[in-house]
């Protein structure tokens, strides 16, 4: 359905690879998406435009830039994230912490908070950071929340997935750095969810104003709720 002569037309025209039943009888399927993913697999934001407009929480791609800058080329843009902590300092957006136990409904709910913040206060504006596992083997993360969360499709709403990069810790040691383009991009709430942890994890604390913990009727918690609701 198309020729070779098209194909390197297109190519020169800025489309970065179409593959021809000629590669497919050559690389084979697998190898077209090794050659695929190859091509793709390369970190975000180490160039950045230091003269772009002032940061507002409509500035999808440039927050999504800011953040990829901030965890994969933190060096080479200290500058321009430092400026941004600086602008950060001295707003005053609150920061609601969500942390609890893997499988407890965290992500779920977020949403509900999400959509009903939203619902309730058509002026106002809600950035969300959520941080999922590394695995140990492999370093991947599956970033999962992203599949659980539909309140975030609203142009009032913005929402990052980091990994912790490193399996034993519930937060990405980015977080910061996403929590102040946030707050330099003036959302008027900025909700921070953990991954999954344990008993002894409150790094979370260090990083929001409020924090909510989020646990299951079992293992003993139902009783610890009852003894809360008599106080």
């Amino acid at each position: 359905t198309i020729l070779p002569s098209e194909i390197e037309e297109l190519h020169k025209y800025g489309i970065a690879r179409l593959y021809h039943a000629d590669d497919g009888r050559k690389m084979g399927l697998q190898g077209m998406i090794n050659d695929l993913l190859e091509k793709c697999d390369f970190p975000l934001g180490k160039s950045l435009d230091s003269t772009s407009d002032k940061l507002t929480f409509e500035s999808k791609s440039r927050i999504a830039q800011l953040i990829s800058a901030a965890e994969n080329f933190p060096q080479e843009n200290k500058n321009i994230l430092k400026d941004i902590q600086k602008d950060a300092d001295i707003t005053n957006i609150p920061v609601l912490g969500i942390t609890g136990t893997g499988g407890a409904g965290k992500s779920s709910l977020v949403d509900e908070l999400v959509r009903r913040f939203l619902a309730d206060f058509p002026d106002k504006s809600v950035g969300i950071i959520c941080i999922d596992p590394s695995k140990r083997k492999t370093g991947g993360a599956l970033l999962g929340d992203r599949i659980r969360m539909n309140s975030n499709i609203n142009n009032r709403c913005y929402m990052r997935s980091l990994t912790t990069r490193q399996s034993n810790l519930a937060l990405s040691k980015h977080v910061s750095s996403a929590e102040n383009i946030l707050k330099s991009a003036h959302f008027d709430l900025v909700i921070l969810e953990s991954s999954g942890i344990g008993q002894s994890d409150t790094e979370i604390v260090d990083h929001c104003d409020v924090s909510l913990y989020v646990m299951t009727p079992d293992y003993g918690a139902a009783s610890q709720l009852e003894k809360i609701d008599m106080l």
